[in-house]
């Protein structure tokens, strides 16, 4: 350095004085790079740092080197090389989106507006017959790398193989099912099909719920499906009726078969006893009829007569009233006083 260009100056009386400086080009190299470095250190901690990313508690990490997966992270604090060497992409994996078929949302409200789309929810049953269908999907994210890597275009994949897997089983079904006691078969089947096809397709999606929105005959035969569900409801109610009728009037009859039954065993029962009585009592007085002939039978013919006589009129004729017996002919309740009339006759 020169004098000239030395800072430091000595005064008369003593000392020294500041002086102005000129740094020489070797100095302000020194001064360039010192700087230089230390914009570049501060510029390396500052790319480093920018390596540090946060996973939400819904979210995972998956860490792309220089576009192909090398690490999924879960949710907290990471640390991955800064751009342009890798990235960190984080779905959400918890959120549960929904997907809807046949109609769209246009206000969710209140009151919820919506939108119908015609070629979607016209469907076709098994038995021919067209019907309207409104289907939500919901799904969620189960395998992110799938879910960002292996589909391309995934909501729409999800909205085909959706419309595809309910037209598949609506295909299979009756319009009645569908109509009425058959929905949440479809449903199920629907969700299970749905499920099949994208692990078919490695989407890495759940599906979480599918649900029927709204299940109903097209609007241009609405009336007629009306008439008919109607004529339905008579013929389940007149069935219903005549199987009421039915029950009420079976176990009555069988009752009244069953005391017939039990009274005809009873009278069987009953003269069964009796002529085996009269059998037993008339071999009883067979016997003794053997034993004591004619005074058994006085004792029969007094017997007869004491359960005869009781039983009928008597009439009491004088001697020589004979001949005018023909007068009182037919000896009934009726001719009773005809007999009173005939002289000499007594009842």
């Amino acid at each position: 350095m020169a004098w000239d260009e030395f800072p430091f100056r000595k005064k008369p009386g003593g000392g020294f004085w500041l002086t102005r400086w000129h740094p020489s080009r070797w100095q302000l190299h020194w001064l360039n790079s010192q700087l230089t470095g230390a914009i570049a250190m501060v510029v390396a901690l500052v790319w480093l740092v920018s390596g540090i990313y946060i996973v939400g508690p819904d979210q995972r990490g998956i860490v792309l080197r220089f576009g192909r997966h090398v690490a999924s992270a879960d949710p907290g604090v990471h640390w991955h090389w800064p751009y342009p060497f890798e990235q960190v992409l984080r779905p959400k994996v918890t959120e549960v989106q929904r997907l809807e078929i046949g109609f769209r949302t246009i206000d969710p409200g209140p009151p919820a507006r919506y939108a119908q789309v015609a070629s979607e929810a016209l469907m076709l049953t098994g038995d021919e017959n067209i019907i309207d269908i409104n289907l939500a999907v919901q799904y969620r994210i189960i395998d992110p790398a799938e879910f960002l890597f292996r589909v391309r275009g995934l909501t729409e994949t999800v909205k085909s193989a959706s419309e595809a897997s309910l037209r598949e089983v609506i295909g299979r079904r009756q319009l009645d099912e569908a109509l009425t006691a058959g929905k949440l078969e479809i449903q199920e089947e629907t969700k299970t099909l749905l499920q099949s096809i994208l692990n078919t397709y490695g989407a890495g999606l759940q599906v979480v719920a599918v649900q029927l929105q709204d299940v109903q005959p097209p609007k241009q035969v609405g009336d007629a499906f009306k008439d008919v569900a109607s004529a339905r409801e008579d013929k389940v109610r007149l069935i219903n009726e005549a199987d009421g009728y039915r029950r009420a009037i079976i176990p009555e009859v069988r009752g009244k078969v069953e005391t017939i039954l039990r009274e005809a065993e009873a009278y069987r029962e009953e003269k069964v006893r009796r002529a085996q009585g009269d059998a037993q009592r008339f071999l009883l007085t067979l016997g003794e009829y053997q034993t004591a002939k004619e005074i058994t039978r006085k004792r029969l013919v007094l017997e007869t007569l004491e359960e005869v006589l009781p039983q009928m009129d008597k009439f009491i004729l004088e001697n020589g009233a004979g001949a005018n017996l023909l007068r009182i002919l037919p000896l009934s309740p009726r001719d009773a006083q005809t007999a009173h009339d005939v002289p000499g006759a007594t009842r």
